[in-house]
């Protein structure tokens, strides 16, 4: 079970079709093929949601459906916004850890990878980056149960080969490895060629393309109170059978 935004949604490694596929799709099929048997899985993830929108429309409603498993992250959205209050978005990790572990769910607990490198302001994303990363985990050292994956230590996701061309979401090869830090995590086998795909072969933008597609259309929406996410349902709202890769 996965809940979350874009990130968890998979927005960045889309399948021919248009289709968001992603770290968390990946991991299932990963976890599929080290049981060498079908698993059950959903993905409630929306993109756009900011940390405590996650919890309040996803949280009970992904519990209902009595998963084994629950990934959570949030606050990557928080954190593009002024005035971002980091001990806010780390209640919403203790309330997800909190609420699993109430229903004896296993929660998979994950920091996003670093984008600053490409993005604008980057300085003060990275700042508010690793001060959530820290408080998160300073907040719930603690706390047992939990399975931790902390991507956005990761150095090597910082490269910009593992970014899709709006610099704020990963690509393929950016999921594919997050998906193994996952599995590996979880103590399964991991695909040799998760940890570095190979070239997608991204196209590259000028800075002023960069900004015409991918900056202006953010700031509208920001003015306007709009989301990338608003009408859009889960991708897997009820439990897909997932199957071993062949």
């Amino acid at each position: 079970m996965a809940i979350g935004d874009s990130f968890t949604e998979g927005v960045g490694d889309e399948r021919p079709d248009g289709s968001p596929r992603g770290w968390a799709d990946l991991t299932a099929e990963g976890w599929a093929t080290a049981l060498e048997e079908p698993i059950q899985y959903a993905n409630l993830a929306i993109r756009g949601r900011l940390a405590w929108p996650v919890v309040d429309e996803q949280l009970e409603d992904a519990l209902a459906l009595r998963p084994t498993h629950l990934s959570f992250n949030g606050g990557g959205n928080d954190m593009l916004r002024p005035g971002t209050k980091t001990e806010r978005i780390v209640d919403a990790f203790v309330t997800v850890a909190r609420r699993c572990q109430e229903e004896g769910v296993t929660p998979i607990l994950l920091a996003g990878a670093d984008p600053s490198d490409g993005l604008p302001l980057s300085r003060v994303i990275r700042r508010r980056g690793d001060a959530l990363t820290a408080a998160v985990t300073q907040r719930m050292r603690r706390t047992d149960g939990i399975v931790w994956a902390v991507n956005w230590t990761d150095e090597r996701l910082r490269d910009p080969a593992f970014w899709s061309p709006d610099r704020l979401h990963m690509n393929a090869r950016g999921h594919h490895r997050v998906a193994a830090r996952v599995l590996d995590a979880l103590g399964l086998p991991v695909p040799a060629d998760w940890w570095e795909l190979g070239d997608p072969h991204e196209p590259h933008l000028t800075n002023r393309e960069y900004y015409r597609a991918h900056v202006t259309p953010w700031v509208r929406r920001r003015l306007t109170r709009r989301s990338s996410g608003d009408g859009r349902l889960p991708k897997f709202g009820a439990w897909t059978t997932i199957d071993p890769a062949a």
